[in-house]
């Protein structure tokens, strides 16, 4: 996934998002902070929430059932992967992806993981925290393989 995909996907299901939390669409600009016409342009197909629009959309109704079937799960991952696809930001530490991660390939304490639900992928170094993130496997497999190199 991409970002145009990630807003094409929000754009297309605001509507039943406003639905699901029952608020008519003058609650909702007034929510998203856009104009009411602007919002009903997004809900026609006519206009787009844009990348910023569709992160506020998912920060701000992150218990949304229609967004955990979307990208299983709350987003906040996909946001992240998505926005620092091309600068990575230090990570905290994790807690090793115990839950919802499965390992591919581990060397010398860092591993390569698959979230199991979105899909995505991160390489973890020896204490857990998080050295990059992708939806691009080619890309975080080379960027694992030049771990090795490294060492």
């Amino acid at each position: 996934m991409n970002r145009k995909e990630f807003v094409e996907k929000l754009n297309e299901r605001v509507k039943l998002i406003r639905t699901e939390y029952a608020f008519n669409q003058e609650q909702m600009a007034y929510i998203l902070g856009i104009s009411k016409k602007t919002l009903v342009e997004i809900e026609k197909g006519r206009s787009s929430l844009g990348w910023t629009g569709a992160v506020a959309v998912c920060t701000l109704f992150s218990e949304s059932e229609i967004l955990s079937g979307i990208f299983g799960g709350a987003p906040t991952d996909m946001i992240i992967a998505l926005a620092f696809e091309e600068n990575e930001p230090r990570y905290p530490k994790t807690m090793g992806g115990k839950v919802w991660w499965r390992i591919l390939e581990e060397y010398d304490g860092y591993k390569l993981q698959q979230n199991i639900v979105s899909q995505h992928y991160r390489i973890l170094n020896q204490e857990n925290k998080r050295m990059r993130a992708s939806f691009h496997y080619e890309q975080i497999q080379k960027q694992f393989d030049e771990l090795r190199r490294d060492q």
